[in-house]
């Protein structure tokens, strides 16, 4: 029984874990009018939803360390963006990890919607169809990350595994001169703007972010 308990407990716990969080109070992570980002470019608030005009990145004044970020996401065909999280220089998008944000595999595994761009893929696909609103909660917590995707843990990351330079820890080899073990802890957050040849627009609403302690 005691045995049974546990395992009843601990499903309960991972299922928990899996769950996108109640963002009641919580800050929005951009301005109305974007007065907190550093340079909004082309990026506008469209019927409340934030919309790219150009390849500019939206990036925040404030730079964040430990957080939950919680956002939804729409795209169409060839829609190719991301989340960049605690750039160490934001003229270098290479210095900060990104969360796949798109319609498709992008050829690779490691460039599907909610891979850990060039790092590491999601351990299944969740995406909904293109033109449906799709949900992402990111945990970062020192050198833990985590990508909860439309209700399942898709992303469960510990950058230390990431000690070589251009090396996956499964031997694979990616494109940062840093190796993931030594980006910074800190940093901005930055939304990518219009990206790929198409161009193809690409929707975010109910952007919150909890920092936590």
């Amino acid at each position: 029984m005691k045995r049974l308990i546990f395992a009843l407990f601990a499903a309960a716990s991972i299922s928990y874990a899996a769950e996108h969080p109640d963002t009641t109070g919580w800050k929005n992570l951009f301005a109305p009018d974007l007065s907190n980002t550093v340079a909004p470019g082309m990026w506008t608030y469209e019927n409340g939803d934030l919309v790219a005009k150009d390849h500019d990145t939206l990036w925040t004044q404030d730079s964040y360390g430990d957080f939950i970020l919680d956002l939804e996401f729409k795209v169409i065909a060839e829609s190719n963006s991301g989340i960049f999280l605690r750039s160490g220089n934001i003229k270098n998008v290479l210095s900060a990890l990104e969360i796949q944000v798109h319609d498709s595999a992008d050829g690779s595994k490691y460039g599907m919607v909610a891979a850990i761009y060039d790092a590491m893929p999601p351990s299944k696909s969740m995406a909904k169809p293109v033109g449906e609103w799709n949900h992402f909660t990111i945990t970062c917590k020192g050198p833990l990350v985590s990508v909860v995707f439309n209700g399942e843990e898709v992303i469960n990351a510990n950058l230390d595994h990431w000690p070589e330079v251009k090396k996956n820890p499964d031997g694979t080899p990616n494109k940062f001169p840093v190796a993931l073990k030594n980006f910074a802890r800190q940093g901005p957050i930055g939304l990518q703007g219009l990206h790929g040849k198409a161009q193809a627009p690409v929707w975010y609403r109910n952007v919150k972010i909890k920092v936590l302690e």
